[in-house]
């Protein structure tokens, strides 16, 4: 499987079941969910920059690319589902509220995916991969040979 395909799926379930949970939680608290919407938008964009930056890390070929497209597969997806499972577990909400899904909630989605993983991307190329690390300045010691009567 492509691997913008994998981090533009993963990335849109994430981001359909956050919206998800965030209108259920509306339907109990219309008013006091600021706290939660900024964890929520935290969380998502936490997990983009942290798997963008794990990709540079390990210097995954070609990784900006795999990214700019997995956040154009992502927003749409993520409208769909978002419908999709806003109608089977908050309320009734039917195919009229699929073109706004599709085209405003996709766009925010799409940003909300791009920008973390380009700062990703920049964070987790200049950090030095474990096998890439210098050796150790100081000298082994050499192992002592044992006496021949041990």
């Amino acid at each position: 499987m492509r691997s913008w395909l994998v981090r533009g799926l993963g990335m849109a379930v994430l981001h359909a079941i956050a919206e998800v949970a965030l209108a259920k939680a509306t339907v109990y608290d219309p008013t006091g969910l600021t706290t939660a919407r900024i964890a929520v938008i935290a969380l998502l964009v936490g997990a983009a920059a942290l798997w963008s930056a794990l990709d540079a890390w390990l210097r995954r070929e070609d990784a900006g690319r795999t990214w700019f497209i997995a956040s154009l597969v992502a927003g749409p997806v993520s409208g769909v589902l978002y419908v999709i499972g806003r109608g089977i577990f908050v309320d009734r909400t039917g195919a009229e509220e699929l073109w706004p899904a599709i085209s405003g909630g996709a766009a925010f989605t799409a940003l909300l995916v791009l920008v973390p993983a380009g700062l990703g991307l920049f964070v987790g190329g200049r950090l030095k991969r474990p096998a890439e690390a210098e050796p150790s300045k100081r000298p082994r010691p050499s192992p002592r040979p044992r006496p021949a009567g041990d």
